[in-house]
């Protein structure tokens, strides 16, 4: 497989530029724009082993930097910087792959900080989104007032989320994205936040991930991308 294209991505004068990576394989018939979690990059092994496999499903994929996370910070950046990243680096997605169809996509914080976007104004470009577990609420604390927002954002979205995942209650979780249109909820049995299943589930993180990345193919498919 080719390795991914780096690329720069301009943020905003105080906050300077960001690094992206470009995986595109021949024939790529859209690219997602995955903005990584709050406590992993965009180099993550999670994230490398979900492109590999949207790669061999003819998906590109877009991964890009938080401003915190390029300058080694662990506390995220403010909301509005990580809007502006999330806006920077779709608009820098659609340059790069030339009117690629877009998918807007995010694990955990960055999925949620995508969809905020996507609920206050049109993406260009963008046909959907897509969440690596939505974080709809912190652990322990079950509620929904994180994802009261998606009903404002008018797009197909599909979710992708595990059973052991501390960060969704899919009691709370079902009956949300019911409500929404065009919205597709795939359970990762056995998965926790971040898609790890058990040994004694006869499962592998391998598979796992096959899932997603096949759950995605066959959405991405629905919508003739």
């Amino acid at each position: 497989m080719a390795a991914p294209r780096e690329l720069r991505v301009p943020v905003g004068e105080r906050t300077g530029g960001v690094d992206a990576l470009l995986l595109s394989p021949r024939g790529a018939r859209a690219c997602l724009v995955l903005a990584h979690g709050a406590g992993a990059g965009m180099r993550h092994a999670f994230m490398d082993a979900i492109c590999e496999r949207l790669t061999e499903r003819k998906l590109a994929s877009f991964r890009f930097q938080f401003p915190y996370m390029q300058q080694g910070r662990r506390a995220p950046s403010p909301r509005p910087v990580l809007l502006a990243s999330v806006r920077a680096a779709v608009h820098a997605a659609g340059e790069a792959t030339r009117g690629l169809p877009l998918v807007a996509d995010g694990k955990s914080m960055g999925g949620r900080m995508t969809s905020l976007l996507a609920s206050q104004e049109a993406l260009p470009g963008v046909r959907g989104l897509v969440f690596l577990g939505f974080p709809l609420h912190a652990a322990g604390k079950p509620g929904n007032e994180r994802g009261e927002h998606l009903a404002d954002v008018g797009l197909p979205m599909l979710f992708l989320q595990g059973t052991r995942d501390s960060l969704a209650d899919l009691s709370l979780l079902g009956p949300l994205v019911s409500k929404l249109d065009e919205a597709t909820l795939h359970v990762v049995e056995g998965g926790d936040h971040s898609f790890h299943v058990l040994k004694r589930s006869g499962r592998t993180d391998a598979e796992a991930l096959d899932e997603l990345a096949e759950s995605v193919d066959a959405w991405a498919t629905g919508l003739g991308l």
